[in-house]
């Protein structure tokens, strides 16, 4: 039997090799709808990836801007579209988004909308570690500016512009003139009644007394408020451990409990302190004091005549923090406005008697305290189970 020559084996290897490659290609092609039967094989350059232009240009652009191909499939996106929410293993996450794609797709132009997500916890983990403050069950939403528009017959380009922080800026900035309005007006209506009372000459003594009353109490309220606004600035920079800052858990408790004692016992409340004694912290005395003293005042508010209020000191699991809790059984807290308690100026809508004359800075300043031990602070409530708050804070080295 002749053999066959070299060069003929050779090419014969090398045609088997090449027809098996693209054997290969077909079914990967079929499976994974990249190639159809009304479709060629092999497409141009711009049929099957954006050219070089226009992937530029969308690199450039401070905008989040995501890719779809004709299967819906995202074949590029900026890294933001996952934090947003908008996009999850390479597909569109918001449906309202994917029918935006379909419609563009179908009938060209270009659609705009607005559109509202929630951050997946394992991003809103990673993007707020350096100032996180936990609402266990509630994510603070995504305020979005959407536009879906075709970039040729195979792709559509969805452009996404972030407006969360300039509606949370609004919502900040309302409160604040809401709240510090509410302040500033009443010494000045008191002030001018005690005015109009010694005015009118025949002085009526209890009149004036009352009217005195009432304008020391608006004062009082208004230089409280003074006071926060002084705390919250000098609680932004962040503590550092030294020898000279330790400060046991358990004695900053109880002092707090003890001022408060006549507050709860007012409010007729029952106020339990209890915890480890060993656990000792790196922070700034007055800060510390002036978080736990925000938490037990709110709870002693929130919680009904006979209720009891429970303040505890524990070390985490890991053994490396001290956790403060403070536990109420009182109205609990919405939760619409749960996400928000821990804003500048932010009030909830269950606000009792004696609460009602606050202005909304206590739990910002036990956030920024929390923040700048370079501790966390989270909330569990719902409406009618109580509040539970918990203050983590590192243990000291």
């Amino acid at each position: 039997m002749t053999s066959m020559p070299f060069p003929v084996v050779a090419a014969l290897i090398v045609a088997a090799v090449v027809l098996l490659v693209l054997v290969v290609v077909l079914v990967v092609g079929f499976v994974t709808h990249r190639i159809s039967l009304d479709s060629p094989l092999i497409d141009d350059d711009e049929d099957d990836d954006l050219c070089d232009d226009t992937a530029a240009l969308l690199s450039m652009l401070p905008t989040t801007s995501i890719v779809i191909d004709d299967n819906d499939d995202v074949v590029r996106c900026s890294p933001s579209a996952y934090r947003l929410g908008v996009v999850s293993d390479d597909a569109i996450a918001e449906q309202e988004v994917l029918n935006a794609v379909h419609e563009v797709r179908q009938s060209g132009g270009k659609r705009q909308f607005d559109l509202t997500t929630a951050t997946p916890e394992r991003y809103d983990s990673a993007e707020n570690r350096i100032d996180h403050v936990e609402t266990r069950s509630v994510h603070r939403p995504n305020w979005l500016k959407v536009t879906a528009g075709r970039i040729n017959e195979h792709f559509i380009v969805v452009l996404i512009a972030d407006v969360s922080e300039a509606i949370r800026f609004s919502q900040v900035r309302d409160s604040f003139i809401t709240n510090v309005s509410e302040q500033l007006l009443g010494p000045t209506e008191a002030l001018a009644k005690l005015a109009d009372s010694l005015e009118a000459g025949n002085l009526d003594e209890r009149q004036v007394m009352d009217d005195a009353r009432q304008v020391k109490s608006s004062c009082s309220k208004l230089n409280h408020m003074v006071s926060d606004l002084l705390l919250l600035i000098r609680a932004q920079e962040p503590i550092t451990p030294s020898s000279a800052n330790r400060l046991n858990v358990m004695e900053q408790l109880r002092r707090v409990a003890e001022r408060l004692e006549p507050l709860a016992a007012q409010s007729k409340v029952q106020l339990n302190v209890a915890g480890d004694e060993d656990l000792v912290i790196n922070g700034e005395a007055d800060q510390i004091d002036s978080a736990v003293t925000t938490l037990m005042e709110n709870a002693i508010g929130y919680s009904p005549a006979n209720g009891t209020v429970s303040v505890s000191a524990v070390k985490s699991k890991d053994g490396e923090q001290a956790v403060i809790r403070v536990i109420d059984q009182g109205v609990g807290i919405a939760k619409k406005d749960q996400a928000r308690i821990f804003e500048r100026f932010y009030r909830g809508s269950s606000q009792s008697e004696r609460t009602a004359d606050g202005v909304g800075l206590g739990l910002a300043i036990v956030k920024h305290v929390a923040l700048t031990h370079h501790g966390d602070v989270s909330v569990w409530s719902a409406p009618g189970q109580g509040s539970t708050f918990s203050l983590t804070l590192p243990l000291a080295q």
